[in-house]
Formats: structure tokens, C-alpha cells, sequence
């Protein structure tokens, strides 16, 4: 058996690089769909909504979050036994904060609109449009910026959810 060339351990260590960075990837996607996936738990149980709520096909509110939250807390359980996808682990996360919105609606509407409640609202909002902007066609999951956008946004949606009580 010959040596590899310098072009094959070139690509070899260019897949070596590209799986570590990939799975650091998914650690960033994984952590921000959890905390999304909590806040939306968060505010599903400040609403009254409970995991028996959901059905096959969503058509009130409150089976619309219950569902997502469902489908959100599967896709992400499943994560770790799925091939490395930095497109795909951002799509999980983004799905996890989109819930996190539906839920967060459901729970300002539930305890009637406060200035905190229509503040948490709009960062779950803004956290679902980072978190799709990262996971979007420009950032495939890979943009730092648009990474780091999310996981901001994530965060000031935490905040704004605790600050709403639904936390």
C-alpha cells in the first residue's frame, strides 16, 4: 500500500477539520434549540397547556403550541443520534424557536396583554427570525454572525419571558 499524496492527506484533514467544526456546530444549534424548547415549555405551562393539548392536526392556539412543543422536544432528542448537519441542527433549533413564539403568543394572550407579556412576545418573535436567519439559505447553519445573532436573541427572549413571569 502506497502513502497518501499530499492532495489526499490534505483532504483527509480538511474532513477531519470540517466533522470537528460541524459538531461544535451542533452544540451551538442543540444548546439554543434547548433553551428555546424551555421557554416555550415555560410559557405553554404558564397558559395551562398541557402535553395531552396537542393533536394530530393543531386548529386552536393552545393545541398549535402544545404540538410544536412536542414535535421540538422529539426532533431534539433525536439530535445526537442523527449524522453531523450544521443545516439541519439549525433547522432544529430554529423549528424549537418558532414553538418557543406560538407559545409565547398563547401566554400573552392568556394573561391578557401587559406591557412585559407583548414585550416577551416580540423577542420570542425576534428570536424565531434569528434563529431562521441562521438556519436560512446565507448562513446554512455555518455563519458565526448570524449564529451569534441567534444565540443573542435567545437570550433577550429568556430574559423577556422571565421578566413577563412566565419563567
Amino acid at each position: 500500500m502506497s502513502e497518501p499524496t499530499g492532495a489526499e492527506q490534505l483532504a483527509t484533514s480538511q474532513a477531519e477539520i470540517g466533522s470537528a467544526s460541524a459538531a461544535v456546530l451542533r452544540e451551538v444549534h442543540a444548546a439554543r434549540g434547548r433553551k428555546a424548547l424551555a421557554r416555550a415549555a415555560a410559557a405553554c405551562r404558564y397558559a395551562g397547556i398541557e402535553e395531552h393539548d396537542a393533536q394530530a392536526v393543531p386548529r386552536d392556539p393552545a393545541a398549535k403550541a402544545a404540538n410544536a412543543l412536542r414535535l421540538s422536544a422529539q426532533v431534539l432528542a433525536e439530535l445526537d443520534h442523527a449524522p453531523l448537519d450544521p443545516a439541519a441542527d439549525a433547522r432544529c433549533a430554529r423549528n424549537a424557536a418558532a414553538a418557543a413564539a406560538i407559545a409565547a403568543q398563547v401566554a400573552r394572550d392568556h394573561g391578557g396583554v401587559t406591557e412585559p407579556s407583548a414585550a416577551a412576545y416580540r423577542a420570542a418573535l425576534k428570536a424565531s427570525q434569528a434563529a431562521m436567519q441562521a438556519a436560512g439559505s446565507e448562513g446554512m447553519g455555518r455563519n458565526e454572525d448570524l449564529n451569534a445573532d441567534a444565540d443573542a436573541a435567545e437570550i433577550a427572549a429568556s430574559l423577556a419571558a422571565q421578566s413577563a413571569g412566565w419563567i
